[in-house]
């Protein structure tokens, strides 16, 4: 699919030395013959994409697209939402969610960055699987498949738009009989219903009450929209799960959280329920990034910053964030968990933060 115009209009390239040295990368570049190129040392390295004012942070967005070579390939162990994380073949995002935890790394425009060297990542991937075997015991990520997290940093039905790094990953995975890609996605992508994938995919549909996701999903597609997509990539052959992410605590939370989990109930086929699960994970905000939101998006704000309910915490990467005070998020995750079973019985809840 093309991407619509007000959330990606190519203008300038920027491209590390060995880009064009690569298939994909020349494909990707051919898609956008006058955009501008811009040579680069380095795709994190790129001081008016990081240090741009809130104002252009958009335009960056719409207008910049990075791209580079892949050149650290490891698998780091997760046991969340994969087994592992695997080696990333994009990072940043056309759109600009208001928690985005990856923007606070990136700094705040936090384009598209593709890598080109997919055939190094894929195959760096699949020996991977194959050194693990066969998974011997099973675990909240699956009982059976070594589950590989193939889109930590970005939004890879987004990316499919752009280049066939997604479709090569999916038919990796297609072939590889101990092992499942996964990733999250809140864009609807219908190119995505032709990539086979024969179960060997699973794609966690993101999803949050509308009212809020209005306000915070800034530039994704409607929850409505994503519902439906949900029940057509089960169709295809995915692997379907939902994240509900983030619970943000405001008042009407509960009310809000049913209706959604109606709408869903609704839309989804009998097949889909019977395989259905979940992640659950409660708002993580950051001090910086809230000084941002309030020259860019202050509204954001009214949702997200609630200091006499949150406590700073030192997440897994080493960064101080805020979460729910401990005592009350226990009890907030406890209320969540009995409402969705209520609603929607037959969804597991892999896991919950």
């Amino acid at each position: 699919m093309d991407l619509p115009r007000h959330l990606l209009d190519v203008r300038r390239i920027y491209l590390e030395p060995a880009v064009e040295g690569f298939a994909r990368g020349r494909e990707i570049l051919a898609r956008f013959p006058e955009a501008e190129r811009i040579p680069v040392a380095s795709h994190w390295k790129i001081p008016e994409l990081r240090e741009g004012a809130e104002e252009d942070w958009l335009d960056a967005k719409r207008g910049a697209l990075v791209l580079g070579v892949k050149k650290s390939l490891t698998c780091r162990p997760n046991g969340r939402s994969a087994d592992f994380i695997a080696p990333s073949t994009s990072n940043g995002c056309a759109m600009a969610c208001a928690y985005c935890y990856v923007a606070r790394r990136k700094g705040h425009s936090n384009p598209i960055s593709l890598f080109v060297n997919i055939e190094e990542i894929a195959g760096f991937i699949a020996r991977h699987a194959a050194r693990q075997g066969r998974k011997a015991e099973p675990n909240q990520v699956d009982p059976e498949a070594w589950v590989y997290d193939l889109g930590e940093n970005g939004d890879l039905s987004v990316d499919a738009a752009l280049c066939d790094n997604l479709r090569d990953l999916v038919a990796t995975f297609r072939a590889l009989p101990n092992a499942k890609g996964s990733f999250a996605t809140k864009f609807v992508n219908p190119d995505l219903l032709g990539y086979d994938p024969r179960g060997r995919t699973r794609i966690r549909v993101s999803l949050m009450p509308e009212a809020p996701a209005r306000l915070l999903d800034v530039r994704t597609s409607p929850i409505e929209d994503r519902i439906r997509f949900a029940g057509e990539l089960h169709r295809a052959g995915y692997e379907l799960h939902l994240n509900f992410s983030p619970v943000v605590i405001h008042e009407g939370w509960e009310a809000a959280w049913r209706e959604l989990f109606a709408q869903v109930d609704a839309a989804l086929p009998d097949t889909a329920k019977q395989q259905l699960a979940c992640e659950v994970i409660m708002l993580t905000h950051n001090a910086e990034l809230h000084e941002t939101n309030l020259r860019w998006h202050p509204r954001a704000e009214d949702l997200l910053w609630t200091p006499r309910w949150q406590e700073e915490k030192i997440s897994q990467n080493g960064a101080t964030n805020l979460r729910y005070r401990a005592g009350p998020k226990g009890k907030l995750l406890a209320r969540f968990r009995a409402i969705l079973a209520e609603r929607m019985p037959y969804c597991r809840v892999r896991y919950a933060f």
